[in-house]
């Protein structure tokens, strides 16, 4: 109708954590023993194979990164992106940048795999730090010893209750860091349980778009 008003909607992204994550200091006094970091801004999409098509899902995965696609509860280093089993036939591709993005991976894996976009519907948690293998010792049921969640692990498991992926990456000031993918929606409950859990280490908490 000529002359009516429309509504002007302009939208803000912001991170679930958005309300949760304050920086700075948290728990016990002195040398923090956790240290909780949020990781933005990354493309992630889940490969899934179609049915009778893993083989072919894996000559595709093999012919983009130039590495097998985990086919085992781990973690895998590409140049650019990092493949991370998610169960079986399937694994996510975590990557910065767009060359791994849904559209990028398309033609790649056309025929062979389902691709589905899970970059703003998973909230990318790492945790490092002297007393990180003990906070999360509280929270998973999961051996986290370093001879038994090596390098490179990776599972799909849960934490208080809520599903996470979980993997290890490689050892950051002579400390372990793990990295956890929680849905978006649990992301801030997961949060405060993980501030709890790590209040008696002393925490410091952060956000970060690097994924290293």
């Amino acid at each position: 109708m000529e002359g009516a008003s429309v509504a002007e909607f302009s939208w803000d992204v912001r991170s679930p954590l958005d309300r949760a994550l304050a920086v700075g200091r948290y728990g016990a006094h002195g040398d923090a023993g956790v240290t909780l970091t949020e990781i933005r801004n990354f493309d992630l999409v889940q490969v899934m194979a179609r049915r009778g098509k893993a083989a072919e899902m894996a000559k595709a995965a093999k012919g983009r990164f130039s590495v097998a696609a985990p086919e085992t509860p781990k973690a895998v280093g590409t140049q650019d992106a990092t493949l991370i089993w998610s169960g079986p036939d399937q694994f996510f591709v975590l990557s910065q940048g767009g060359k791994h993005a849904m559209a990028a991976l398309a033609s790649s894996f056309a025929g062979s795999a389902s691709l589905s976009d899970q970059s703003h519907a998973r909230v990318l948690i790492s945790i490092s730090g002297a007393k990180a293998r003990a906070m999360l010792a509280k929270l998973s049921s999961i051996d986290l010893h370093a001879d038994a969640f090596a390098i490179g692990a990776a599972a799909a498991t849960s934490m208080d209750h809520t599903s996470v992926t979980l993997w290890r990456g490689a050892d950051r000031d002579g400390s372990a860091v793990f990295n956890v993918l929680v849905f978006a929606t649990f992301a801030e409950s997961l949060w405060h349980t993980m501030l709890d859990s790590a209040a008696e280490y002393g925490v410091v908490i952060g956000h970060s778009e690097d994924l290293a």
